[in-house]
């Protein structure tokens, strides 16, 4: 297994354009026993701000009727890939999300293009939307249990492949703002909702600098008050939500 892994990690590394790097995962999807591949972000594509990354081999017909009804956003594999780090095949959705009259309807929608069961490799970085990279046999072909494993990894160097593309043609990590050490120590205390005297007592600051801090970390992100810098921080991961919250 290792040998293939290290074959295909190869031949991704030369594909220098997206068409390229669908070309492999297209190989690679038949050999795992898989028909169809579907590397996305989890937007709506045809309103998204572009650049966005999306790479898929699923049937015409199935991919335009999912952009028309905006499911990138909704559709439940997408969001079952929100509440998990690992793969996980389709079959398992109902143990994962709460699946609504249209989730249903649009599974069944996708049986009837001739998608049958999959499994799907989240891949949600921080300062990005939502992704992931899924792979799906034919309606009707027996599910390849024994490639979940490969599947898995598979997806996650893929993903990360095409997020070295997508930088390459816009936002990238080097894009986000930067923020001092002090002023990410005084966002912490702030997004736990101390108050400016409160978090200079807590680092040994005077209210005065704590001040200038959270002022100086929010111009760099462009906005005005706190509840949005906070808002910002944590969509790109400089602060997490294990860090404002206590349960």
């Amino acid at each position: 297994m290792f040998d293939r892994l290290e074959a295909f990690i190869r031949h991704m590394g030369e594909a220098q354009c997206e068409g390229a790097l669908a070309e492999r995962l297209a190989d690679i999807c038949r050999e795992m026993g898989f028909a169809y591949f579907a590397l996305t972000h989890h937007v709506d594509i045809l309103r998204a701000p572009q650049p966005v990354i999306r790479l898929h081999n699923y049937p015409p017909d199935w991919a335009a009727w999912f952009d028309r009804e905006q499911l990138g956003p909704s559709d439940p594999v997408h969001r079952a890939s929100h509440v998990t780090s690992a793969g996980f095949a389709w079959s398992s959705l109902p143990a994962m999300i709460h699946l609504t009259p249209r989730d249903r309807l649009v599974l069944k929608l996708a049986g009837s293009q001739g998608l049958g069961d999959g499994f799907t490799v989240p891949a949600n970085v921080p300062g990005e939307s939502h992704g992931s990279c899924s792979f799906a046999t034919a309606a009707g072909n027996a599910f390849p249990e024994h490639e979940m494993f490969f599947a898995q990894l598979i997806g996650t160097y893929a993903f990360e492949r095409a997020r070295g593309l997508w930088r390459m043609r816009g936002r990238g990590a080097s894009d986000l703002p930067k923020l001092t050490d002090r002023q990410r120590d005084c966002l912490y205390w702030a997004a736990r909702g101390k108050t400016d005297w409160e978090i200079a007592r807590i680092l040994g600051l005077r209210r005065d600098t704590v001040i200038q801090h959270l002022k100086h970390a929010r111009e760099r992100y462009g906005v005005s008050k706190r509840t949005q810098l906070a808002v910002h921080a944590l969509y790109d991961g400089i602060i997490c939500f294990t860090d404002i919250l206590s349960r």
